[in-house]
């Protein structure tokens, strides 16, 4: 932004020349300054879940479908992110909203993560996309006592809550580890992500712990390697990511997986490999994609 310098040979006393020029300066910082950071606030202390491991008592768990959302912590006043950014709900989204803090994750449904994500970083919300929008609350961080406790008083809140915007994630008990496997594979054959296991007698702990578990099973596909990106950082000189294309003309690229040999040598353009992925985004690429192994053509 330019300076008008007529401002400072006007006919003015010295106080009033060093304030002009405290405000102009001012106003030029403010300029630099991005909404994001002048929305930042601490990082919320959130219970983060451990990959799940069998041997644990499945019957000591409740179990719900890990929404693939994004994670959201609702203070009482604003939703924040882990980060400790404020996502920029609508103040009708939130207007019904208790007072208690709440943790949960904000979802638009299965297979939505992208259009969600996008909804949620605007600086300016749009009401057609936060009209979609919930807020799934699975704990409430400030209570005191075991998870069975919490989950029953956060149920009785929000059944007495009016706001169309806030749910509870659904919770359930199995027995086996059988059972456990046989309700993944029924989440994942409707287009879930996965599931997350919730100790019942652990009291709230900002810590990733066997507290919370999630449980994931990942699909795997081949392509065509077509093109070798260069690495950079610890990787310059080496392979950074595999372009990749599916029989069905997708392109993509994947960028983990590799052992330090493999991205020396990475597997040749023209070769197939295989990868694990864990389901599609709503454009059809493999979410969190990465490299297995190169098929054996023999």
């Amino acid at each position: 932004m330019p300076i008008n310098r007529s401002i400072f040979s006007c006919p003015v006393t010295s106080s009033v020349r060093t304030l002009v020029t405290q405000v102009v300066l001012a106003v030029l910082m403010g300029s630099l300054i991005t909404p994001a950071l002048a929305d930042s606030t601490s990082k919320p202390a959130l219970i983060l879940a451990k990959p799940y491991h069998s041997d644990i008592n499945v019957a000591d768990y409740w179990i719900s479908e890990k929404l693939d959302g994004v994670r959201a912590y609702w203070d009482g006043e604003a939703l924040i992110s882990r980060q400790g950014n404020r996502y920029h709900a609508p103040s009708w989204f939130i207007a019904e909203f208790p007072n208690t803090p709440l943790d949960g994750e904000l979802w638009m449904g299965r297979g939505r993560f992208d259009e969600l994500s996008g909804a949620v970083r605007k600086q300016t919300p749009l009401k057609a996309q936060w009209q979609e929008i919930r807020f799934m609350a699975f704990d409430l961080p400030a209570a005191e006592g075991s998870f069975d406790a919490r989950l029953l008083q956060l149920k009785q809140l929000i059944e007495q809550n009016n706001s169309p915007y806030l749910e509870l994630v659904e919770q359930q008990k199995l027995s086996t580890g059988k059972a456990l496997l046989a309700h993944l594979d029924g989440v994942i054959a409707q287009g879930g992500e996965g599931l997350m296991l919730h100790l019942a007698s652990a009291p709230y702990r900002a810590k990733r712990s066997d507290d919370l578990l999630k449980l994931k099973r990942y699909q795997d596909a081949e392509a065509t390697v077509i093109g070798h990106l260069p690495g950079k950082g610890k990787y310059k000189g080496m392979l950074g990511a595999l372009l990749l294309e599916t029989e069905s003309g997708l392109r993509f690229k994947i960028g983990s997986g590799f052992s330090q040999e493999q991205r020396k040598a990475p597997p040749p353009i023209g070769s197939t490999i295989t990868y694990k992925y864990f389901g599609l985004s709503s454009k059809g690429t493999p979410r969190f994609a990465s490299f297995l192994r190169i098929r054996n053509e023999n």
